[in-house]
């Protein structure tokens, strides 16, 4: 019997604890979402796994010095999945309707606004600076720059607040169409856009370069982001690099985020992430990404004061940089109203900026902050 006391000390059931079954449910609740409902299950469900192994009692997680965890978490704290991730990004993106079409740029910037407005309510609710600029980003919607800036700012916040970024990226069709439709009006929706231009070669092997030297100058504190971001879209338009290409896109993009989202996930161990502090984190990450939302549409609909061919307000909600799902709830919208009316190659203008925006405005954050 002595014996057998012994075995169930050491087992992790003797060491559960009512922390570790709220995390590992949260966990299950992830993967099915993932699974059942298709939302970003290339994230949740790796994210989802990792909370529950993260959560086991008794195990050797990311925070245990020595452990295989640890060192695949430390490609997290150093800043190294993100850049790598917007190299595969970069790889698989088409600028050609941001080029062909440039002031929609001024929709993915708009969109940014979401950023310090949390930014502020970060520090009302009484973080203090540093920690309300690693927050502020959440509302950008985009995972990876949202990890990259907590973890140069704020590390302790790190699991919070990639869990946030990454949940409401997953809910981009449940968040988004009640905010579109409220700022909208139904003539608006309606409104049918131009066929871009055809963009030329020349013109996308030179975007990425231009593109690089302009947005790091500006902000050289993202220039491991927007560098990666930008090298993997010149590998992909080059037309001369296209084994690169190819690895960027597919396997090496695919290896870190199976990385990045099991240890964001094993990270949210109970006794750091059950606070009030996230609670705040995931409320003020919802306040951010539906301003940033609504300030791409009331940014478009100003815009069309000025223009005399109008743009579809809806394609400003686009401007978060949650690519490319934002840019097919902006058209899946737009066909509610008219099966004819194709929204998505215009959204994706929006879309792509909103990546880029959100990189730039983690690097202002990085040098005024950091």
């Amino acid at each position: 019997m002595a014996e057998l006391l012994n075995f169930y000390q050491t087992t992790g059931i003797a060491q559960m604890e009512l922390g570790f079954l709220v995390m590992i449910l949260i966990g299950a609740f992830f993967i099915y979402l993932g699974i059942a409902k298709n939302y970003e299950p290339l994230l949740l469900v790796p994210i989802g796994f990792g909370i529950i192994l993260g959560n086991m009692p008794g195990t050797m997680g990311v925070y245990t010095q020595g452990s295989v965890m640890s060192f695949l978490y430390w490609g997290v704290k150093a800043g190294i999945y993100p850049p790598l991730i917007f190299l595969g990004i970069g790889a698989m993106t088409d600028f050609s309707t941001l080029i062909a079409n440039p002031k929609l740029i001024l929709l993915g910037a708009a969109a940014q606004f979401g950023i310090f407005a949390t930014f502020i309510g970060s520090i009302y609710l009484g973080f203090n600076v540093a920690e309300a600029g690693a927050i502020g980003i959440i509302g950008g919607a985009d995972g990876p720059t949202s990890i990259f800036l907590s973890s140069q700012l704020a590390p302790h916040l790190v699991g919070p607040i990639a869990i946030a970024a990454y949940s409401y990226m997953a809910l981009v069709p449940v968040i988004q169409p009640p905010i579109i439709k409220l700022l909208t009006s139904r003539k608006e929706r309606l409104i049918k856009m131009k066929t871009p231009r055809m963009v030329s070669k020349r013109e996308k092997i030179l975007f990425p370069i231009i593109g690089a030297l302009v947005t790091i100058i500006i902000a050289p504190g993202a220039s491991a982001l927007l560098g990666m971001l930008f090298f993997g879209n010149l590998i992909k338009e080059s037309g001369v690099t296209e084994r690169l290409a190819e690895t960027a896109r597919k396997p090496l993009i695919d290896i870190v985020t199976i990385l990045l989202g099991i240890t964001v996930g094993a990270s949210t161990q109970a006794d750091v992430f059950l606070s009030i502090g996230s609670l705040k984190i995931f409320g003020l990450g919802a306040f951010s990404f539906c301003i940033a939302t609504a300030t791409g549409v009331l940014f478009a609909k100003l815009m069309n004061l000025f223009l005399k061919e109008k743009i579809n307000p809806m394609i400003g909600a686009s401007g978060v940089s949650a690519v490319p799902d934002s840019a097919r709830v902006v058209h899946h919208v737009g066909q509610e109203y008219d099966k004819t009316n194709f929204l998505l190659m215009h959204a994706m203008a929006p879309n792509v900026a909103g990546v880029i925006g959100s990189a730039v405005a983690a690097g202002v954050l990085l040098g005024i902050l950091g």
